[in-house]
């Protein structure tokens, strides 16, 4: 059962760094709106891997 939970995080967290592409392509005309929002994102992100990290949702045992 613990396979399938870190499998689905790996997944989850897989799928939200590749909302990273799209903002690089258009990084220059988004202009500081663009950087803050990502930094924001990437904070929320952090955030949450810190909690799963925290709680032990990353343990195999």
């Amino acid at each position: 059962m613990k396979f399938y939970l870190i499998a689905m995080l790996f997944i989850l967290f897989d799928v939200e760094t590749v909302f990273l592409y799209p903002w690089a392509v258009v990084f220059m005309d988004l202009r500081w709106f663009g950087f803050i929002e990502m930094l924001v994102f990437i904070g929320i992100l952090l955030l949450s891997f810190v909690y799963l990290w925290k709680r032990g949702a990353l343990e195999w045992e």
